[in-house]
């Protein structure tokens, strides 16, 4: 059988109620952009939306549509005529493609009540004619192996038995913008990737060090907006900042315990001016609770005394085994892994401060003039898009 039709099922959408149409607006749009490549129409609806495939491969199309935020799960459907023969036929098709002595169940939604047959009646009919043509399965009701679901609405009849499940939540664009400080490790991807469940969108902010940082490490950090990218269907910016000035700096006149804190400082002051640039509402990074120096409540208090921003910090609580397991799931944990140093690793000091002390570190810090460096930082910002780099690649191999 070829499946015609792609159901969407939606997400946290369905917690919406007066600015729901927003919401499904926006999520068709990231739709449009995912399925470019594709001759496909995209219908959408209050409760769901369907994709018209118009003979293209079902599991390409699912695929572009699985990592699309706002999508709860999708499944593959034939829309059929409203005839017994044609449910008949269908459901026995797809009842060959499972296994030996599996289990099914005849799951029906009935929207059109006026259809000459209730619910009871095509399960009943359904279910005897499975069992009589595909005769090595069972029936169970309660925990069966594969459902065989029919919708029927005024239109037509729509069947399905697969639920791909997808990464739900809201779509990119409806939560605001936020900055992403992403270091090159492992934590701060995923952590933009599960803000960004949430609707927001995000550009991103890397600070590099040359010659104490390679080119390599912030390669490293290209692939990893790249990855991102791809993943959520959006172009995410990435600013690179040149850090070498501030961060030696840090190291000739503050005390070697307290640079980390003072370091992380005029990262989030530069990233507080970018964010106000940019229009973002909020930065993000991936900080978790109690793993290093710098990430406990009196150095996160410490640093944080440089912003009035929020700072958002989703893996905050997370055990590092959880979050390994979620960049691996992302497909950003191989990338992570590459063995660059960025620069909050160059000049780490061998025993530093866990409880710094605001006034102690403003009084250091009060020494050394760090504004012009910071105003020259933020002039030589470097500029990286995905989409950019593709288009100058296209453009360079057509010379």
């Amino acid at each position: 059988m070829i499946y015609d039709h792609i159901l969407v099922r939606y997400g946290e959408i369905t917690l919406k109620t007066k600015n729901r149409k927003m919401f499904i607006r926006a999520l068709r749009e990231n739709m449009k952009r995912a399925l470019s490549d594709f001759n496909v129409q995209i219908h959408t609806q209050w409760d769901r939306a369907y994709v018209t495939l118009q003979d293209e491969d079902h599991t390409a199309v699912m695929a572009a549509l699985e990592n699309i935020n706002g999508i709860l799960s999708v499944s593959p459907i034939a829309k059929i005529e409203r005839t017994e023969a044609a449910m008949k036929e269908t459901a026995v098709h797809f009842a060959d493609t499972f296994g030996t002595e599996d289990t099914f169940k005849i799951e029906v939604r009935r929207t059109d009540k006026t259809y000459h047959l209730n619910t009871s009646d095509i399960q009943r009919m359904l279910g005897g004619y499975v069992l009589e043509n595909v005769p090595h399965l069972g029936v169970d009701v309660k925990k069966p192996d594969h459902q065989i679901m029919v919708e029927v609405r005024a239109e037509a009849i729509y069947m399905y038995h697969e639920v791909i499940q997808c990464i739900g939540g809201l779509p990119i664009g409806t939560g605001g913008k936020a900055l992403l400080m992403i270091s090159g490790g492992i934590d701060s991807p995923v952590a933009g990737l599960e803000v960004m469940k949430k609707g927001v969108e995000l550009e991103a902010v890397h600070f590099h060090s040359p010659p104490y940082t390679s080119p390599q490490a912030t390669e490293k950090v290209k692939q990893l907006v790249d990855i991102l990218s791809r993943r959520t269907g959006t172009d995410i910016k990435l600013h690179i900042v040149p850090f070498t000035e501030l961060q030696t700096t840090v190291h000739d006149w503050i005390p070697d315990n307290m640079s980390m804190t003072t370091t992380r400082r005029l990262m989030l002051i530069i990233a507080e001016r970018l964010a106000e640039k940019i229009n973002a509402k909020a930065i993000v990074n991936g900080e978790n609770l109690g793993q290093v120096a710098s990430q406990t409540l009196t150095s996160m208090h410490a640093i944080n005394a440089v912003t009035n921003f929020p700072v958002l910090r989703p893996l905050l609580t997370l055990e590092k085994n959880e979050i390994v397991e979620m960049a691996k799931k992302f497909g950003t944990y191989e990338t992570s892994v590459l063995p660059y140093e960025d620069c909050c690793t160059i000049f780490k000091p061998k025993a530093p401060k866990t409880r710094p002390e605001v006034g102690k570190v403003e009084k250091f810090e009060s020494k050394v003039d760090f504004e012009p460096m910071i105003e020259k930082a933020l002039a030589n910002i470097e500029c990286y898009s995905a989409l950019e780099a593709e288009k100058n690649e296209a453009f360079d191999s057509l010379l």
